[in-house]
């Protein structure tokens, strides 16, 4: 089988062909994916992606689907998980009511949900509110449980001690020369908007950078609109599935979407789609 994973991260499988923005591993082949996938028609048995197209601003979200339409053989798969829009709305009404109505111990779980509703789509800096709540010291162990039901084991990596940090040389020799170019360019820009603009100038271009870094949401799905995208892309048979159950021959081996046993990502909306 041919299988494709695209905007993989750092979660990926050798049996599969994994693609990313930058490779994080010699198994990842960097990649920009809102380019046209550089694939032949009908050459993939089953298409992948999770936590991804909620990064592309809407066109560029249709003309991957378009893409992973493209590429599948007939009777092809196409799995994308996504945060869930209704039941990240639900939750935070949930939370809404139970605050309002005096229990007092529900105030961090509101907190929480606001956090997860609204902040990727607004954050200007990394990690943002969630990043800052998250590393919080005062999160008690009732409010981590409640996350952890929300966003799975992403959380733990902000509540496990934190590694010994590497030292600058290590830091630099982690980088490629890519990554020194692109560098020097930006300060280089800075440099010259501050020289003609001043601060503003190179603060929003700084804000510009990180919102075209990958790390914001450009829009939010819920069952309905993405059986639409996958509809209106041309696939069929669209089902909402749950994170451990796939049409895709063998799914949970790779623990993409589940981890020994638990789910990665709890906030998701599972949904898979069959090209005719």
């Amino acid at each position: 089988m041919k299988l494709l994973n695209f905007g993989c991260g750092h979660t990926f499988h050798q049996d599969w062909i994994n693609i990313d923005l930058v490779s994080t591993s010699p198994e990842v082949r960097g990649y920009d994916i809102r380019k046209n996938f550089p694939y032949p028609n009908d050459y993939f048995d089953a298409c992948y992606s999770s936590h991804v197209i909620e990064h592309m601003n809407r066109h560029e979200c249709v003309s991957v689907i378009s893409e992973c339409y493209r590429i599948l053989k007939p009777q092809g798969i196409v799995r994308v998980v996504v945060p869930d829009l209704e039941s990240i709305a639900r939750a935070y009404l949930c939370a809404l009511e139970r605050v309002t109505s005096g229990v007092t111990t529900a105030e961090s779980d509101y907190n929480w949900m606001t956090i997860e509703l609204i902040d990727q789509l607004v954050r200007s800096t990394k990690g943002g509110e969630m990043g800052k709540y998250l590393s919080s010291q005062n999160t008690s162990d009732a409010s981590k449980k409640f996350i952890s039901s929300r966003i799975g084991i992403e959380a733990e990596g902000y509540w496990k001690p934190e590694p010994i940090p590497k030292s600058l040389i290590d830091r630099i020799k982690s980088k490629n020369l890519s990554w020194f170019l692109k560098s020097l360019q930006n300060l280089t820009i800075q440099l010259l908007l501050y020289t003609i603009g001043g601060n503003q100038a190179q603060r929003v271009f700084k804000e510009g950078l990180f919102r075209n870094s990958g790390e914001v949401h450009r829009w939010m799905y819920d069952r309905y609109s993405m059986q639409r995208l996958l509809e209106q892309a041309g696939f069929a048979n669209v089902r909402i599935c749950q994170a451990e159950e796939s049409r895709i021959s063998d799914f949970n081996k790779y623990e993409l979407d589940t981890f020994k046993g638990s789910i990665r990502k709890p906030d998701s909306l599972f949904i898979e789609a069959v090209k005719p």
